[in-house]
């Protein structure tokens, strides 16, 4: 029989189902595996789904380094995750080429990338934190859909790369019970807090997969639950792509969760509710539950479609003329286009805290300059986790030296160490600094302190912390270099919060620089000695206390994320400094809409310096419709670069689903009141206003 899965001017659908109706059981079964063996008889090659491509593509050699998700997050700038998805995806398929040449096959090869993690990043102990968007919904779901369409393409017919939207759903610790603990969540903050982005994936950027949790959420394990994946997933937003289990999540089934006797009924619970990918091998036990009736063949066909459906239109099944992606060179690899993307985008990554003056560092006036600190010279300090390899990376202290040049004296010393506190006790680091004009002390954390279950090898608790203070032994170094009575200026590298309340007052600067990726050292000193200004916005608030917060694995919204603390941060969500700043000086709103309406807004922004300014205009709203509701939300958002003394007026626009209101048991309904609408570089609280934010303000009411 002529095979038609061959014939590309065929319909899709026909070419997947001649496909499926040449497979036995067994080798159905066993394409539902993250290992898909090959078919040698129908000249089907092996291949396996397990891609990563969080900041770059992962573990698959050299790759351009791009800042952590997180940093990401922090730029504030839809274009740009765009971009820096753009140019990974460029390079995957790249690699896929070369790699496709040389007959090398197995994990970290293929063209589905199980990113981006779209997770909300509720408490600031968890070590995976750093993999996501932040905090805000709004922020993460806007994020990621750029980051999707980049990774996925626009070809009408081939997908460049598969995305995964992950982990579904209600999932952010602990990461040591990640396989057993039982997430409960309220119909309200599901809802209003953990499914939108997940929503805005499947529904507005077409995300070809998703990934379930490890856990269970409501008592149901993710990777087989009924409301996660029939009746929100494929029933009310109608998602059409593949569901992948986390990895070895499913004989959490019947090992941890215990919901299922043994695992022929967790691969049945598994696929009847709709997972068609198994990470793991748990699926084998399949043919044995098709035999004992536990599922249909037509189930298994049913996954089957989803799972060839990537395949095929990643053009798996075409000849290389037919896809276009497959004429990208390698040349892109590390690109000179794609090393600077990733500096420009570690630029408008870093946030600056507090500045009394002491920046930017002018050489011409400055003499000596002293660098100090754990994260200094270390390279893990530029990385955050699933990270791919560059022969070029600049570390903190490269980066400095390159853009001091000759005129300055400069040293180093490490100090003090990262995870421990001192093996032999010695103040040469802090005597030597009395002698220097400025300090810049690098402190704070790195992928061996925070990251996944097993990959933080410095710390005890699964990658996950127990404090948000900085360790002991940095803590006391940073103190006695503060007590010195020169310019400190503090720049903190991690991929979550970090307590600073002890050093705010003291420190003449302080700098949050994420984990910025292969050029983290160049941007930093850019930015340090004023080539460019700051710009990056926090996405997600840094705490005074960790006693502040609710218990880490309580997934009850309330006190937690700006949105709902009752407790002022040290420093706010989308909070930032900018040596030039902009100013928002109206905000212009209609006196009143009424149900199913959209809202547009105008901005008017102006830059009173004497030099270009670029800034985050941020829109704030509250409901005041005598119901539950957040503190402030994130509306909207611009990234502005404004010319000398240039005014401009932006258009920003609310959509219906964002002005209803959520309900108590979870529908989301317009509702009659007012929308309190804050327009400015920061959100509306008085710490914000306090750290010098200005805002325009209007009201809107909401008529029936």
């Amino acid at each position: 029989m002529k095979e038609l899965f061959r014939n590309s001017d065929l319909p899709l659908a026909q070419r997947i189902e001649d496909l499926i109706g040449r497979l036995t059981l067994s080798e159905k079964v066993g394409q539902m595996l993250h290992e898909a063996p090959g078919i040698e008889r129908l000249g089907i090659a092996p291949y396996s789904w397990w891609n990563e491509a969080l900041h770059g593509v992962a573990r698959a050699g050299s790759a351009t380094i791009f800042p952590q998700a997180i940093g990401l997050a922090a730029t504030f700038d839809r274009d740009l995750a765009l971009q820096v998805a753009t140019a990974i995806s460029d390079e995957a398929r790249a690699k896929y080429e070369i790699f496709a040449a040389k007959g090398t096959a197995g994990r970290y090869v293929g063209l589905t990338f199980w990113t981006p993690n779209i997770n909300i990043f509720r408490d600031p102990r968890w070590g995976r934190g750093q993999e996501t968007y932040g905090e805000d919904p709004y922020l993460t779901g806007e994020m990621g859909q750029r980051f999707v369409k980049g990774l996925q393409g626009d070809d009408p017919r081939y997908l460049k790369t598969a995305a995964c939207a992950k982990h579904f759903a209600v999932h952010s610790g602990p990461e040591k019970d990640r396989h057993s603990f039982n997430a409960v969540a309220s119909p309200y903050d599901l809802e209003d807090t953990y499914l939108p982005a997940f929503r805005q994936l499947v529904v507005e950027a077409g995300v070809e997969s998703v990934m379930g949790a490890y856990n269970r959420t409501n008592g149901e394990p993710c990777c087989g639950s009924e409301f996660l994946l029939e009746k929100t997933l494929r029933g009310d937003w109608g998602f059409q792509g593949h569901v992948t289990s986390d990895c070895w999540a499913l004989q959490d089934f019947h090992l941890t969760h215990k919901v299922t006797s043994g695992p022929v009924e967790s691969a049945a619970l598994a696929v009847n509710k709709g997972c068609d990918l198994n990470c793991g091998n748990l699926f084998h036990h399949l043919e044995d539950a098709v035999r004992m009736g536990f599922v249909s063949m037509e189930t298994i066909d049913r996954s089957l479609r989803r799972l060839f459906s990537t395949r095929f239109r990643l053009g798996e099944f075409d000849s290389k003329d037919k896809v276009p992606f497959r004429a990208i060179p390698r040349s892109v690899i590390r690109s000179q286009a794609h090393i600077e993307l990733s500096l420009e985008t570690a630029v408008r990554s870093m946030v600056l805290l507090k500045n009394n003056g002491i920046l930017p560092l002018n050489k011409e006036k400055l003499k000596s300059l002293y660098l100090t600190g754990p994260n200094a010279m270390a390279p893990e300090a530029l990385l955050g986790n699933y990270h791919g390899l560059s022969p070029r990376m600049v570390t903190f202290v490269e980066g400095i030296t390159e853009e001091a040049g000759q005129d300055l004296k400069f040293e180093f010393r490490h100090g003090s160490l990262l995870a421990e506190e001192k093996k032999i006790t010695t103040d040469w680091a802090t005597f030597e600094a009395r002698e220097f004009d400025v300090t810049l002390a690098f402190m704070g954390l790195n992928i061996l302190m925070e990251g996944e279950e097993g990959d933080a090898i410095a710390m005890a608790d699964y990658g996950d912390r127990t404090s948000i203070a900085l360790p002991k032994g940095q803590h006391d170094f940073l103190m006695k270099l503060l007590d010195q009575g020169k310019p400190i200026v503090l720049v903190v590298s991690a991929g979550s919060a970090i307590d600073l309340s002890p050093y705010v007052d003291k420190a003449a600067a302080i700098v949050y620089s994420w984990y910025p990726g292969e050029q983290g050292g160049t941007a930093l000193a850019e930015l340090l000695f004023g080539k460019r200004d700051f710009s990056g916005k926090l996405p997600v608030s840094l705490p005074r206390r960790l006693e502040d917060l609710p218990p880490f694995d309580d997934y009850n919204m309330s006190k937690r994320t700006y949105r709902y603390s009752p407790v002022e941060a040290l420093f706010p969500f989308g909070f930032g400094l900018s040596y030039r700043p902009l100013n928002v000086t109206k905000l212009e709103a209609p006196a009143s809409i009424g149900p199913e309406q959209s809202l547009t807004v105008k901005v008017t922004v102006n830059n009173p310096h004497r030099e270009s300014a670029c800034d985050v205009v941020q829109l704030y709203l509250h409901k005041d419709c005598g119901m539950k509701a957040a503190n402030y939300e994130l509306a909207g958002f611009e990234r502005l670069e404004l010319k000398a003394g240039e005014t401009k007026t932006v258009e920003l626009t609310l959509t219906p689903r964002q002005i209803a209101s959520v309900h108590q048991d979870g529908k989301r309904a317009f509702a009659a009141g007012a929308l309190r609408l804050w327009a400015g570089t920061g959100q509306p609280d008085s710490r914000s206003r306090e750290l010098g934010i200005t805002l325009a303000q209007a009201t809107v009411l909401l008529k029936n």
